[in-house]
């Protein structure tokens, strides 16, 4: 979840200011919080309410439906009364009105926001079939598409190949036979690609920026290097090379220092209990 916090912080400066280079300074006064960071933690909090109303030592108790239904209703739960609170934090504008409603459906989206948010699931996610499920019941709260549904999948899915241990041509070969094809290098795409705010065209491009990186640190500028959607680009790519190259102390403290207090306590809960 930190390396998706991480992302978040250091692409926020260029989401609407694209830097076609992997040439900048990591953390500055510019950088702050954005949506990215904030529903990843409302996901974070959901999960942690969820698992304290079920008995954990129950075998597959993660699958059984009235646990998925709850982290469901949880999920919608903590991303409208977190999310309520912070009204500018750069919420796409479909998004931001679920946020706001009375009556939150989902709505058919396909946008990048179910991938930057699902970092949390693929943490706590014991199995496969578990990953699945639990990525299904906090990602369909919204973002229903079956884009959205493949990129938030595809994104945990990777994430947990790297936490269990596996290396990047089991990912590459994963995301390549189930999800996107990733048959491109980021210079060929570079100084082409856009600004796009959909799954299919950010999820593919956040995993390229992992697989050809050598660091933690190398993977989010790799993503930012690519502009488009840079917040989500490097909260997606961080989330899943935290997963496997873990994350510089230095790195993290810096970040910490960018969360409100509300985002620390619920990120220093998720480390204690997951």
């Amino acid at each position: 979840m930190i390396g998706a916090i991480i992302g978040d912080i250091v692409g926020s400066r260029f989401e609407f200011n694209n830097h076609k280079s992997k040439e900048f300074e990591f953390f500055t006064d510019e950088c702050f919080v954005t949506d990215d960071s904030i529903m990843t933690l409302a996901v974070a909090k959901a999960l942690m309410e969820t698992e304290r109303a079920f008995k954990k030592g129950e075998e597959n108790f993660r699958l059984n439906n009235d646990y998925l239904d709850k982290l469901a209703e949880n999920a919608v739960i903590y991303m409208q009364s977190i999310g309520r609170k912070y009204p500018n934090c750069g919420y796409g504008g479909r998004f931001g009105q679920w946020i706001f409603s009375e009556n939150p459906c989902p709505y058919e989206s396909y946008g990048n926001g179910a991938a930057m948010r699902i970092s949390p699931v693929a943490e706590i996610a014991e199995s496969v079939e578990e990953l699945k499920a639990l990525s299904k019941a906090v990602t369909g709260v919204s973002h229903n598409h079956v884009e959205g549904l493949k990129g938030a999948e595809a994104t945990a899915m990777a994430i947990f190949l790297a936490r269990t241990g596996h290396g990047k041509d089991k990912i590459r070969k994963v995301v390549s036979d189930q999800y996107y094809n990733l048959d491109f290098c980021l210079d060929d795409i570079r100084a082409t690609y856009r600004f796009n705010e959909t799954c299919q065209e950010t999820v593919p491009q956040a995993i390229q920026a992992f697989l050809e990186s050598e660091s933690f640190e190398e993977t989010i500028r790799n993503a930012i290097s690519l502009g488009g959607d840079s917040d989500t680009l490097a909260a997606i790519a961080g989330s899943i090379a935290d997963a496997y190259y873990g994350v510089p102390d230095a790195m993290v403290e810096k970040a910490l220092e960018y969360l409100e207090d509300e985002f620390f306590e619920i990120y220093d809960e998720w480390n204690k209990t997951k």
